[in-house]
């Protein structure tokens, strides 16, 4: 048997962040693993530049999915005054002295949203150390800082209701928690992402790499990992 943390993340607006080329500002169609552990360091009060403390809570945590609805993707487009390359001006520390310059330019962007997406997310901890799942179970229920769904502008729409319980199974994990009633017309076929595990309880249809895993929030750097996806509901 394994111990899990299980809890449902639904919002009217998300956004996983995915790689991002240029003016582009993708989301995946699922929870990433960077912004579930910033998910989890919110609710612990960790705070961006404790990176020991990051990384020990990534050292730490695994998760699975099941991805009930992706939601439909909305794309926002941005406009943003940025100041001339002065080459006098060697430090501008504050976005108040970006816009004291001189003939501003604009740069555009465009970013990706998800609306309605709906997920049940199963952590548990693949090693001993700092944290429990009491620790971050309480975190969840009672945050030091506010829980969004991948960006501050996509706060939570419902509480994340988390629920410890012990099964043979990832799956087995995932498949008993029940979602908030008003949710249910959300409920699709689901699909399952997961990470590396003997206990997942289905077989993958196929794994991809994911660049989602921090190495450091300071310099907002992240290196691959493998993921692994089953889209229907196929038992090991």
């Amino acid at each position: 048997m394994q111990n899990y943390l299980v809890f449902q993340l639904y919002g009217v607006l998300a956004s996983w962040g995915d790689q991002a080329v240029g003016r582009e500002r993708p989301s995946g169609d699922h929870p990433s693993r960077s912004a579930l552990l910033g998910l989890l360091a919110a609710g612990m009060g960790i705070a961006r530049n404790k990176e020991d403390k990051l990384a020990e809570l990534s050292r730490q945590c695994r998760f699975g999915i099941k991805l009930y609805s992706p939601g439909q993707v909305l794309r926002d487009f941005h406009t943003t005054q940025i100041p001339p390359t002065i080459k006098k001006i060697k430090h501008l520390h504050t976005r108040r002295d970006e816009l004291r310059a001189d003939n501003l330019g604009t740069i555009l962007s465009s970013r990706e949203y998800r609306q309605d997406a709906l997920a049940v997310v199963a952590l548990w901890l693949e090693e001993e150390g700092k944290y429990s799942l009491d620790d971050l179970q309480l975190g969840l229920i009672q945050p030091h800082f506010h829980l969004y769904l991948g960006r501050k502008s996509c706060p939570l729409s419902i509480p994340v209701n988390p629920e410890k319980v012990s099964t043979e199974t990832l799956k087995v994990a995932l498949d008993k928690y029940v979602v908030d009633k008003e949710l249910k017309m959300l409920e699709q076929t689901a699909h399952y992402y997961w990470e590396k595990t003997d206990h997942m309880g289905c077989k993958p249809d196929f794994h991809v790499a994911r660049y989602d895993q921090p190495i450091s929030r300071k310099r907002w750097q992240f290196s691959s990992r493998d993921e692994y996806v089953c889209l229907g509901d196929k038992e090991a």
